[in-house]
């Protein structure tokens, strides 16, 4: 008698497949964004997350912007050119915050925090440097979902409005350098760079990302000399190759450093943040050391700065004395050229509403792509980020296991 055909549930049964659990990704279609791009009140910025011409770009894809006036001016796009893309121009915040989307640069102020109602979802910077508890339990409060734009990553792992922010900031920081180390401006009256004949300007850069490369780059075509102190060696190598040049390296040695700051004229912390905090590498008995009128310019300031003598300043006041040292601590260097940086910033959060819409919103946005749940560091009463916790002493939730919990 022939055998009876095996049926396929049996066939599978006796194989060595076995199922895995795995959360599936449910698509909800398009989803439309009401965005509200508030008008910044806190240090003076003067950006703005998105262009007219985004604005125009998100409105054709069926999305709902609302712009309060002169939210635009400082980057120099009026309210006109914001009501012609076909953004609705409101006069006051209560008005801008009542959409579903908050797109600001500087984090909230308490007086913000108050038009917030739950289920908003905010994206701005989140400055650990000299962020508040107050502030943050606050936010909490409000129980809507935050992502600070410094954390959020792109598919290889990369930081873009990190990399576009440092790339004008190191771009930047040497015309800075160059305005107050002249005569005008009560410095030294050297020149940035060097001439024929006279030895050329000494600039240290503590720090080898993106800042230091940019600003080496600079530094490097007016002639300076340029030393680049880091401690991650991989990071050196980086920027030697990038720049093309057999420029001076070293890791951060206390006895090197404190020797080459002696006679430095230019000093650049340009330092990121590891783990939530950036440490001071420069005591205040090195800058006791330095040259009168020599100049420090702290770009680490806005995570705390890498400087033990650097305190906050403000685009009106940008600078003050130290033991006869400059110190220019301004934390949002890129707002000096603010349609430049709001540019720069428009061409990467543009692309990421989109992308968010066609996933069916935020939540599936920050559920299908780790790069961006990592910016995620509020989520709906649940503080989600390890670095904020362990500033305060506070409990924080892992937000996959939040998100896991909704499916």
């Amino acid at each position: 008698m022939a055998d009876k055909k095996k049926s396929g549930f049996e066939a599978l049964a006796k194989t060595s497949l076995s199922p895995q659990e795995q959360l599936v990704k449910i698509k909800k279609g398009k989803h439309s964004f009401f965005v509200g791009l508030p008008r910044e009140t806190a240090l003076q910025e003067n950006r703005i997350s998105l262009t007219p011409d985004a604005v125009a770009l998100l409105i054709n894809n069926g999305h709902e912007v609302w712009v309060e006036s002169n939210a635009g001016a400082g980057s120099k796009f009026t309210d006109h050119a914001y009501s012609e893309a076909g953004a609705k121009v409101v006069y006051s915040p209560q008005e801008v915050y009542t959409a579903d989307f908050i797109m600001k640069i500087e984090p909230p102020t308490m007086e913000e925090i108050e038009y917030f109602r739950p289920g908003q979802t905010l994206i701005s910077a989140l400055q650990l440097g000299y962020l508040g508890e107050e502030r943050m339990q606050a936010l909490l409060r409000k129980k809507i979902t935050a992502l600070a734009y410094e954390l959020i990553e792109d598919k290889v792992g990369g930081m873009p409005i990190i990399r576009a922010m440092s790339e004008i900031a190191g771009s930047t920081v040497m015309s800075i350098a160059a305005e107050y180390l002249s005569t005008i401006k009560n410095g030294p009256g050297i020149i940035l760079g060097g001439i024929t004949g006279v030895p050329p300007t000494k600039v240290v850069i503590i720090g080898a990302g993106t800042v230091a490369e940019y600003a080496a780059r600079a530094a490097l075509s007016l002639g300076a000399e340029i030393q680049v102190f880091d401690n991650h060696i991989y990071k050196l190598r980086r920027i030697k190759h990038t720049l093309g040049h057999q420029i001076y390296t070293s890791t951060i040695d206390t006895v090197m450093l404190s020797e080459t700051l002696k006679s430095a004229d230019v000093v650049i912390g340009a330092l990121r943040a590891e783990k939530g905090r950036t440490r001071h590498v420069i005591s205040e008995d090195m800058v006791k050391n330095m040259k009168p009128d020599s100049l420090i310019i702290d770009i680490s300031i806005d995570q705390g700065g890498c400087v033990a003598t650097s305190e906050i300043t403000s685009h009106t006041k940008p600078v003050f004395r130290k033991y006869d040292v400059i110190h220019y601590c301004v934390p949002n260097v890129a707002s000096r050229v603010a349609n430049t940086a709001t540019t720069a910033l428009s061409n990467i959060f543009t692309p990421t509403i989109l992308r968010a819409a066609e996933e069916g919103g935020i939540e599936e946005m920050i559920f299908a792509h780790k790069w961006f749940m990592k910016g995620v560091y509020a989520y709906k009463g649940s503080l989600t980020n390890e670095s904020v916790a362990r500033k305060f002493g506070m409990k924080h939730k892992n937000i996959e296991l939040l998100l896991a919990a909704r499916v």
